[in-house]
């Protein structure tokens, strides 16, 4: 039988936010352009690939657009590379990062967002866990991508196992559970919004055996 618990408030909102955002935004234009000219892309064949304009693709190169993960999702997919290539985002312990990573339950949560209410992005990080599922219930909406390794979803009665490059969201009010499927860790990206805002990716549940 599925319990569910009241939502610890501190979970996803008022955390500690990161600084150096900006600078970290700023490398985001050339790091895109590199990878599009190693690849021998242009940014035109980029744009039917991707479906985001050309002059929104020059814009992000240049740093006169803001990268948001509705853009650099189809991008990296395009391009074939992990979404943290293209974001440049430090490993997790280096002294030189200035986000503090948040420590829970041996679950590592690095905030990405800097300013406090609206949708708060986390890189997450959980090794393997000998830990029992709970789903629980709260507010929101989420949002996940799997940057290594898998994650199982545990929504309602559906039990989903995702791998890297694959993504899920689901209204938080449904009872849910996520944490590493098998054997290792898991790395992934959540993107929470608190009043219910959404991203419109879905992963197709995968066949039981």
């Amino acid at each position: 039988m599925t319990r569910t618990r009241q939502h610890d408030p501190h979970t996803h909102q008022h955390e500690p936010t990161p600084e150096g955002t900006e600078d970290v935004l700023a490398e985001v234009g050339p790091r895109l352009r590199r990878i599009r000219k190693e690849r021998g892309a242009t940014l035109a064949g980029l744009s039917e690939a991707t479906g985001i304009s050309v002059s929104t693709l020059s814009r992000l190169e240049s740093g006169n657009r803001k990268p948001s993960l509705e853009l650099l999702l189809p991008i990296a997919r395009a391009h074939q590379v992990p979404l943290d290539e293209l974001v440049g985002a430090p490993p997790v312990g280096d002294p030189r990062v200035r986000a503090k990573p948040i420590v829970r339950n041996g679950r590592t949560m690095v905030p990405l967002t800097r300013q406090p209410g609206g949708l708060q992005a986390y890189k997450v990080v959980i090794p393997q866990l000998a830990e029992v599922p709970e789903q629980r219930t709260h507010e929101g909406y989420e949002w996940l991508y799997v940057l290594s390794g898998k994650l199982r979803l545990l929504l309602a009665d559906h039990d989903v196992v995702l791998g890297t490059g694959e993504a899920a969201e689901f209204d938080c009010r449904l009872p849910h559970w996520f944490g590493p499927a098998g054997d290792g860790g898991v790395e992934f990206l959540s993107l929470f919004g608190p009043q219910g805002e959404r991203m419109h990716v879905r992963a197709k549940p995968s066949a039981k055996k």
